[in-house]
């Protein structure tokens, strides 16, 4: 891996300290000077652009829109009990709380409901998961969101619950397209938000602290959201992001009961109406170009081990989630240069995390409270300790 010595573009200048001139910005170009530049607008960005802004802070977010993004093409799931173990999800209860607030409040600012909180209804495939989840039992490893583990499940005209399954309460889904629709034109009308494709290189260090950004935009701290795409960033490709893609189904089934989020190989949402959103594959690179009839008959074969009720397959779509080696986020400042800083990572549960999440990273740009190590790339300087020496590159790593 090659890293390029950090902020050196073609018109270098020294970050530590800022002792030279300020940059010759052509007078005939305004230049717009926030706090926080923040770099991707899905719901990391979102949410970390309303926790700053809620805060009282100057914030422009550059966005170039792509409909196929990781956060549009996600159902909005939030499950405090997933996986093939039934494992409580990593700190549920503190990131549901924070995320049920979060997007309540967006509903009452934006006057629109955007939060369904519904039980969900995990459907045994097998004796062997029913017996997995008898023994997790005994200890009662699921606090309040599994009442009853040994329970009869609520009756559900043409679903296949024959081996039975668990209630899980808490969760729900979130319509996170529409959110991020909503979002992005209250920040296009106020001034805070513009589409455009950002470029690191063109990316300096300005006088007396903060940065440039293509001789219009000067800002304290620049925040890379991107997504996916921050495998290609050049402060933070040392980091293992391992992108992941995953594809969905719009589905019509008008019988199909629709109080719960059903969960049986793949998760099927209600949107009402009769629609249903029926997901995700797990893909790793590399990826197809688009939507693929392997994932289409894949999750039509799950729909129908799911529900006997004939159905009709309106919609599909693709993307790609930005997953991590372990599965946690990436939260923290860059090793050697002060104020690049990257909000990431969020995989399949972006919408669960982002908003506790947010509230830790803002903390972090505030005020020096450094996010949990569960998430703070501290946790991998040692790579980027790995990779600048590899590349004949200074690391400060092993000294923060």
């Amino acid at each position: 891996m090659t890293l390029p010595p950090p902020l050196r573009p073609s018109n270098p200048l020294p970050l530590h300290p800022f002792t030279h001139p300020p940059l010759q910005i052509p007078t005939l170009l305004p230049m717009t000077r926030v706090e926080y530049l923040i770099v991707g607008f899905g719901i990391a960005g979102a949410a970390l652009a309303a926790e700053l802004r809620g805060r009282g802070r100057q914030v422009l977010v550059l966005d170039a829109p792509q409909p196929d993004s990781a956060s549009r093409v996600a159902a909005g799931l939030m499950n405090p009990v997933a996986g093939k173990r039934f494992a409580l999800a990593w700190r549920a209860e503190e990131l549901l709380t924070a995320a049920i607030t979060f997007y309540r409040e967006q509903e009452a600012r934006l006057g629109l409901p955007f939060l369904r909180e519904m039980p969900i209804v995990k459907l045994f495939s097998s004796v062997q998961e029913q017996n997995t989840v008898l023994a997790r039992s005994a200890d009662q490893p699921w606090q309040h969101f599994v009442e009853n583990p040994t329970g009869a499940l609520p009756e559900l005209p043409g679903v296949h619950q024959e081996l039975g399954g668990l209630l899980i309460r808490g969760g729900g889904y979130v319509l996170i397209e529409e959110l991020l629709t909503q979002l992005t034109a209250q920040g296009r009308r106020e001034g805070w938000l513009q589409h455009e494709t950002f470029d690191w290189t063109r990316l300096v260090a300005a006088e007396g602290g903060g940065f440039v950004y293509d001789e219009r935009v000067q800002a304290r701290h620049i925040i890379s959201c991107e997504g996916a795409a921050a495998v290609h960033n050049p402060y933070f490709r040392w980091l293992p992001l391992t992108p992941n893609q995953g594809e969905v189904l719009d589905v019509e089934c008008p019988d199909l009961p629709e109080g719960a989020v059903l969960n049986k190989g793949a998760y099927v949402l209600p949107l009402g109406n009769g629609r249903l959103r029926v997901g995700a594959t797990y893909r790793w690179p590399p990826f197809a170009t688009g939507t693929t009839p392997e994932a289409l008959a894949e999750l039509t074969q799950r729909l129908q081990g799911i529900t006997s009720w004939p159905f009709r397959v309106t919609g599909q779509r693709a993307g790609v989630r930005p997953a991590v080696r372990d599965r946690k986020p990436l939260l923290g400042t860059h090793p050697e240069t002060p104020g690049v800083h990257i909000f990431n990572g969020f995989g399949s549960k972006g919408v669960m995390m982002a908003p506790r999440l947010a509230q830790l990273m803002a903390d972090w740009l505030e005020n020096d409270v450094e996010p949990w190590p569960e998430v703070n790339i501290r946790r991998y300087f040692t790579l980027y300790s790995s990779a600048s020496a590899a590349a004949g590159v200074r690391s400060s790593a092993s000294r923060l």
